[in-house]
């Protein structure tokens, strides 16, 4: 069946600012629904709050309203444009709910608007807990034991029926908000009253826990000739228990028999028909009895999911993409195949590698958070990884996570308290898995391990082997180990750092050195979805250590541009949104544009958006054997945050040319010492500091500048393990600290300005001219982090004389860094003076908001500018913003109830919403400019 023609225009609803359980795979999503449905000529409107996403810029939809998700706001948006379908199916739990709410009010009987991609029917089945129990028992679907409540009465009286163990699943609730195990009588009646509260129907499902059970997850898309196909299986590591977003992942699965597959496939078939006549794409999930291999239905969402996303990319088949094109009347047998060009749709990708997917947590911005893993989950972000095999994919992961370590275990930061190693096992939190291996290591038994941790044998054997290769390493030495067993270990995963380590006496350089001699090299293999049996000719691959390299260099001039890695709480979806915007910019200078990164979340990963796409690790190991093949004329590292600037002082040693900012420049504007000295000799005011190695020095510093000191290490994001101290007992326990975290770093202590406003501003340098993009002030007082406190674009209570002032001090610092591209500058204000605090010479996450507010492609400016395309002279900018826009830092505290939320210099919001105002008389902003005087009063 051709598209639907009656369809010309549609309205995508995103999923909001970033929150836990809800983060940027539904950017992804959307920006590719976005995509594919303007290749058909319709015309795309897109309503979301998130500035930081490249799905709220131009280049993705026709048409962008930031706007708060409300039904308020829909209705303007359908007022303003002539809307013929509304595709809630990729904006997550958000967008679904919006939509309910919006059919509720009749908005789209009113404005004639299509609901496509979902019955708004098949939502109310399956997120209303009791409705699908019913139905999957009408349609012959297995279920655990269960009963609706919708008061504390009914639930004590569910659980008296079930018995205990039992779970508490809220409905229509986002990221298992609410939900848990309750395992003793005794622990009951406050999960039921978290649950009920939790859901915006005050309703839960109290159901027998299968705790234990192996968990499975399958992508499915359906069309409108009822064809049903199967696009990923996916194992979790992890047994049920745990959250899906905070389990490991493995694609395909590793332990599945054919026959309890085939079970699966039928089921989730037979459940995607029951829900509703629609057409697009679903995820169901299934549990299985390890012991009998019964199969039970956990939940079904008639939507992408985060595991979507990662679906995707470990496919290679672009499933938001189809299911779009689905939801506008295609057949799957009418779609081109994305990777073949040849074949259609219409096919169920065949994997010849394995996908790891872990999870990345930022406990350690949740102070006194219970870090135990359960059905609500607390990762802010992930990686995939891309392997021969499981355990290869495994360590790639574990080396892809940015936690300071080199693989899994086998780096000196293995753990030897067998206690807290049991403890661990048994309570899983953020380490279990190191902690799997560290058991191993000290000779706990597998049964052990297994009855510990209810991890599939398998899975457990594949670790156990580790440490028999690691044992039979450390009988050579680096210049007579076999060429065979070195191929094998670099086959299983080990990177040159964790062999360097284990052999002793030698260096990372060393073991490089060592495997080229004998002419170990990686190869690269291309994601191609069909297991080879069909040509493919997407330019999307893997590394491995096999003979043949799929990834010929051309002789194009070539970038590599360096990702993000995970998401985290200070490094986040906005420099995604800056790397996007490199590699559009360098395409258009001319480059051939390559990208390295391993979040399967986001839109820089997506192989339609580089030329080249390597999904690897940003770990140096892998990035230097990638430049070695493809030869760039320089890397860009100012655009993925932390993660890629970490690596410029290694490309700096090897020769490779970095592109913007020098190594040396970057440098000396994180190293907050010398940094200080340059605002000296530029005669920039900047607070009293002092630097110190030990808490001596940090004493004598501290009562020279005078307290309320901040204290804080050199080389952070997100301000991590920043603190403001009053007094020597304070300073001495947060510098002891420090130093124990961070050996070898030094310590900054700068007199706090108590007070003081905090304002910013960020700019673009060639090297000759610069250009303000923009000067924000912030409603929150200096101490708290930029990242956590509201700003508003332009200012709107600063003296003229404090702006030009900070004009004045961005032009002298940009000339003095040298700055080519981009740099971020904050400023603190009191009393008519200002001062610098600090200046960031690459992409902030403020620029993609300014890009939003003044609808400027700042970043795709600056990348022109960086590679020497373009000078600032051959941009004409004009500034579209009438009255303020205001960032709303977003916080999810509400996934750790214990934790203190008190704001400070470490950054805890993840993620933020962008508002806009015509004047300042607007309500909205009258109350946080209340909240501004108040703070500055204190």
């Amino acid at each position: 069946m051709p598209r639907n023609t009656s369809i010309n225009s549609v309205l995508i609803i995103g999923s909001g600012p970033i929150v836990i359980g809800q983060a940027c795979e539904f950017d992804y999503s959307g920006s590719q629904a976005a995509l594919s449905l303007k290749e058909e000529g319709i015309t795309v409107s897109i309503i979301n709050s998130n500035p930081a996403t490249i799905m709220t810029d131009k280049v993705i939809a026709d048409h962008v309203y930031l706007l708060p998700l409300t039904c308020e706001s829909i209705e303007q948006i359908l007022q303003e444009q002539q809307i013929d379908a509304v595709l809630p199916t990729m904006g997550g739990q958000t967008a679904l709910n919006l939509c309910i709410q919006a059919d509720e009010r009749g908005l789209w009987e009113k404005y004639n608007v299509q609901v496509i991609g979902v019955d708004v029917a098949a939502i109310e089945k399956t997120e209303n807990r009791e409705e699908f129990r019913r139905l999957m028992v009408d349609i012959g679907v297995g279920v655990a034991p269960s009963k609706i409540a919708n008061s504390f009465l009914e639930g004590k009286e569910a659980a008296q029926e079930i018995g205990f163990p039992l779970v508490i699943r809220p409905s229509y609730t986002l990221g298992g908000t609410g939900g848990g195990f309750v395992h003793k009588k005794e622990d009951f009646e406050a999960a039921l009253s978290r649950g009920l509260q939790a859901s915006p129907t005050h309703e839960v499902l109290v159901e027998q826990a299968v705790l234990g059970w192996k968990e499975f997850e399958l992508e499915l898309l359906r069309d409108g000739n009822d064809n049903v196909i199967i696009i990923c299986t996916i194992e979790n590591f992890d047994p049920m228990g745990i959250h899906t977003g905070d389990s490991i992942t493995v694609a395909p699965g590793m332990t599945l028999s054919d026959r309890c597959y085939q079970e699966m496939r039928n089921q989730a078939i037979k459940m995607m028909r029951a829900i509703g006549n629609f057409a697009g794409g679903c995820n169901v999930q299934f549990s299985v009895n390890p012991e009998n291999e019964d199969v039970i239905a956990i939940e079904i969402n008639p939507r992408v999911s985060r595991s979507s996303a990662l679906a995707s990319k470990a496919t290679g088949y672009p499933i938001a993409k189809i299911a779009s094109k689905l939801a506008i009347g295609y057949n799957l047998d009418e779609i081109e195949n994305q990777i073949t060009k040849t074949t259609s749709a219409y096919f169920e990708p065949t994997l010849d590698y394995v996908i790891v997917k872990v999870p990345r947590w930022n406990f350690a911005k949740f102070k006194g958070a219970n870090r135990e893993l359960g059905l609500q989950m607390k990762s802010v972000g992930e990686v995939m990884a891309i392997g021969r095999t499981f355990i290869e994919a495994l360590q790639k992961a574990c080396q892809s996570l940015e936690i300071g370590r080199s693989g899994l275990g086998a780096d000196g930061r293995q753990s030897r308290n067998l206690e807290e190693i049991m403890h661990s096992l048994e309570h899983p939190s953020s380490d279990r898995l190191f902690h799997v291996k560290d058991a191993f290591e000290m000779g706990v038994p597998l049964e052990s391990i297994r009855k510990a941790t209810n991890i599939d044998k398998w899975f457990l054997v594949q670790i156990q082997e580790l440490v028999h290769f690691e044992t039979e390493l450390r009988r050579y030495q680096l210049n007579n180990i076999p060429k065979d067993f070195f191929l094998t270990l670099k086959q299983k995963g080990y990177s040159d750092a964790q062999l360097a380590w284990l052999l002793g006496n030698v260096t990372e350089d060393d073991v490089y050195y060592r495997r080229k001699e004998l002419g170990i090299h990686r190869v690269y293999k291309m994601v191609d979805t069909c297991a080879a049996e069909f040509p493919a000719q997407t330019p999307y691959y893997y590394s491995t250590f096999e003979e043949e390299n799929e990834s010929v260099a051309s002789d194009r001039k070539k970038i590599i541009v360096l990702g993000s890695g995970p998401n985290r709480i200070g490094q986040g979806i906005e420099f995604d949104y800056s790397c996007v915007h490199g590699l559009l910019a360098a395409k258009e200078a001319g480059y051939e544009a390559i990208m390295i990164n391993c979040n399967p979340e986001t839109v820089s990963t997506d192989f339609n958006m580089a030329d080249k796409l390597y999904f690897e690790p940003v770990f140096w190991e892998h990035v230097r054997e990638i430049i070695e093949l493809e030869k760039p004329v320089g890397v860009i590292v100012q655009l993925g945050g932390q993660t890629a600037l970490k690596m410029a002082e290694q490309l700096e040693s090897n020769g490779i040319r970095i592109i913007g900012t020098s190594f040396q420049n970057m440098d000396l504007a994180e190293d907050r010492g010398r940094f200080s000295d340059l605002l000296k000799s530029l005669d920039i005011p900047y607070p009293r500091y002092g630097v110190a190695e030990s808490a001596e020095e940090a004493l004598k510093v501290a009562n020279e500048v005078g307290y309320p000191v901040l204290v804080r290490p050199s080389y952070v994001l997100g301000g991590e393990r920043m603190s403001i101290v009053i007094n020597d007992e304070e300073l001495e326990t947060a510098v002891v600290k420090l130093l124990r975290n961070l050996p070898g770093n030094r310590v900054l202590i700068d007199h706090f300005l108590d007070r003081a406003e905090e304002a910013e501003s960020d700019s673009i340098c060639d090297g000759e001219d610069v250009h303000i993009i923009g000067m924000m002030e912030h409603i929150e007082p200096a101490g708290i982090h930029s990242g956590d406190s509201s700003a508003v674009l332009p200012p709107f209570s600063l003296s003229k004389n404090v702006q030009e002032k900070m004009e004045e001090y961005t032009i002298k610092l940009a000339k003095a860094l040298n700055v080519s591209g981009l740099l971020n500058i904050q400023f603190a204000i009191k009393d008519e003076n200002v001062y610098v605090i600090e200046a960031n010479p690459r992409a902030s996450r403020t620029v993609p908001f300014i890009a939003k507010a003044y609808d400027v492609p700042y970043i795709n400016i600056a990348t022109k500018v960086m590679l020497g395309a373009n000078k600032l002279k051959d941009f004409t900018i004009e500034r579209k913003l009438k009255g303020y826009a205001i960032k709303e830092p977003i916080f999810s505290f509400d996934k750790f109830p214990d934790v203190d939320k008190q704001l400070g210099p470490e950054m805890k919001s993840t993620g933020e919403a962008i508002r806009f105002i015509k004047d300042l008389d607007d309500p909205f902003f009258r109350e946080m400019y209340a909240k501004k005087s108040m703070y500055l009063s204190k």
